[in-house]
């Protein structure tokens, strides 16, 4: 059994929507040094992007870093702005025996997050910002594509 059997984090995040060009949307998930990444966009006839590597301990504990730092396992996303017909973004992050599940509208933003009942209502905004730019940076350097 390796370490990342035994190892319980687990993070994924999506934001989609369904409009005039279908279902779109942006996920990532990571799970037991797996890393999957999925986009679809069906705007001008582009196609599904589906992308699956395996990370070292270095990116997982750098994953960990990130959302520990974050706080956002504290977080309560109970007053936040719920799913619309814009869309909706999800964030579950499983650290320990703690699970911590966000929804929200897509269009959150800092603007409307400031309307927000929560202590430090951009935390998960900011925590997403860092996570899409590790993951994006980590399937640039892998696959060599750019991801929208």
């Amino acid at each position: 059994m390796s370490s990342y059997d035994k190892d319980p984090f687990y993070l994924r995040y999506y934001t989609g929507h369904s409009g005039k060009h279908g279902h779109e949307f942006l996920e990532f998930e990571y799970s037991h040094g797996r890393l999957r990444y999925a986009n679809n966009s069906n705007y001008r006839n582009d196609s599904l992007i589906r992308k699956e590597m395996w990370v070292g301990p270095l990116v997982v504990k750098e994953l960990k870093r990130i959302v520990e730092q974050s706080e956002i396992i504290k977080e309560d996303d109970t007053n936040w702005p719920k799913k619309n017909i814009v869309g909706k973004q999800e964030l579950e992050i499983r650290v320990g025996t703690t699970t911590s599940r966000s929804r929200l509208r897509k269009s959150a933003r800092w603007s409307t997050s400031k309307t927000a009942r929560t202590p430090r209502p951009a935390r998960i905004l900011y925590l997403v910002q860092d996570l899409k730019c590790l993951i994006f940076s980590l399937i640039s350097l892998h696959f060599k594509i750019k991801p929208i």
